[in-house]
């Protein structure tokens, strides 16, 4: 193996990272191991990390709170944009990952370390968000991916691995795999790897399934500026309080619920069911504001910067300078984003109850069917001949052809 002194790993206290500890240090003659655990709101999973990070091995255990960071730096950006995956998934592991990547690099250049590690599979879409990242910001530094290169192929074969270094492994059985954060809660695998199936109601922690939420709407109300969502039902909050505050309004009336069979990076298609309850309500209003307040040209070009913008965050290439392009357009045509949007939850749904907003360009006084004094229709006339004649000229000129 190639000579690595001290290596990063990215830490979560599960099982393949925890085993990947005493790998490394077996395979790259006992190099330091250096644990980073990030904290991007998954909540109660982190308090046994760091005994268990160095029960497994590790020299020195890092946990670092990105949730603010995260929700600031990462998803806001991915919300001004309107940024889905193919039109359902909000991008709740995939923006997550390079704020994770980044905080790898940093403590690696501190550290003096000449390896970054992580325990994403070669399946998975992780792996390239990882290492995309990496590379674009320590281009130097070597990547080291267990799961492409040790024979443990299986669930058991790490649980006998683990008890033979000593290292603690959970009694907990869990059905799906999971990936939680402060935004989304993703499921995937047993049951769900058959598209026929339906998500079981027992498997949602955070929402309540639709037919059990509340038979009466309940109405909230978001305010923006700039794009950025920055009150809830007239309290003005930070990012964290502001999303946990829809995330417990939502989950409530079993709102966010997402089941798609996506598109991987790497070529298969996966199954995942999320729940994004604050998400879905933050995007729905978002939406709404923007039909106020951007004119049809922009929306419009808009809509297509989405999709790709979406494509690229999926695709781990936050740091890439199309990105960073299309978060400057974004940038500016949220400028005038600011306003409020009123909104009924109810058994799943959402739906639109009144928008407003000092920059809305809608005028009553132009769209009116009662008498004004602004329009003039006769204008029409000359619009719509201009405007069709193409049409009317490849219809003339049909009619010669088919004379001759």
């Amino acid at each position: 193996m190639a000579s690595v002194k001290k290596v990063v790993l990215a830490y979560s206290g599960g099982l393949d990272t925890s085993v990947i500890i005493p790998w490394l240090k077996e395979h790259y003659d006992n190099c330091e191991v250096i644990a980073v655990c990030a904290d991007v709101g998954q909540g109660d999973e982190l308090g046994p990390v760091h005994d268990k990070a160095l029960k497994s091995g590790a020299s020195k255990v890092f946990i670092e709170d990105l949730t603010k960071e995260f929700l600031e730096e990462y998803v806001w950006p991915t919300l001004k944009a309107g940024a889905v995956y193919e039109g359902k998934y909000l991008l709740g592991t995939s923006f997550a990952r390079p704020i994770i990547a980044k905080k790898l690099v940093d403590i690696a250049k501190a550290e003096g370390a000449d390896a970054i590690a992580h325990g994403a599979t070669g399946k998975g879409n992780d792996q390239v968000r990882f290492e995309l990242t990496v590379k674009a910001l320590a281009p130097n530094i070597k990547i080291i991916a267990p799961w492409r290169e040790w024979d443990l192929d299986s669930r058991s074969a790490e649980i006998e691995y683990a008890k033979k270094h000593g290292i603690p492994v959970a009694v907990e059985n869990k059905t799906y795999s999971m990936d939680r954060n402060i935004w989304h809660l993703s499921h995937e695998g047993s049951d769900l790897e058959d598209p026929w199936n339906a998500p079981k109601n027992d498997m949602f922690l955070i929402s309540k399934a639709p037919e059990h939420a509340p038979d009466a709407p309940e109405e909230v109300k978001v305010c923006f500026e700039k794009g950025v969502p920055v009150a809830v039902n007239g309290e003005r909050m930070g990012a964290v309080e502001l999303l946990t505050k829809l995330n417990e309004i939502g989950a409530r009336n079993g709102v966010g619920i997402t089941d798609i069979c996506e598109n991987r990076l790497v070529g298969m298609k996966s199954r995942g069911v999320y729940e994004n309850p604050g998400g879905a309500i933050l995007y729905y209003a978002h939406r709404e504001l923007e039909y106020l307040c951007l004119d049809r040209a922009t929306y419009h070009f808009k809509e297509h910067v989405a999709v790709r913008y979406g494509e690229l965050v999926y695709d781990g290439m936050w740091f890439s300078q199309l990105r960073e392009a299309l978060a400057a357009f974004v940038d500016s045509t949220q400028e005038t984003v600011t306003g409020t949007v009123k909104m009924k939850l109810y058994k799943g749904n959402i739906i639109s109850a009144g928008a407003k907003s000092d920059y809305s360009l809608y005028s009553q006084e132009f769209v009116t069917f009662e008498h004004d004094d602004v329009y003039d229709q006769s204008d029409a006339t000359g619009f719509i001949n201009l405007f069709g004649l193409p049409l009317k000229v490849r219809a003339l000129m049909q009619e010669k052809a088919d004379k001759k």
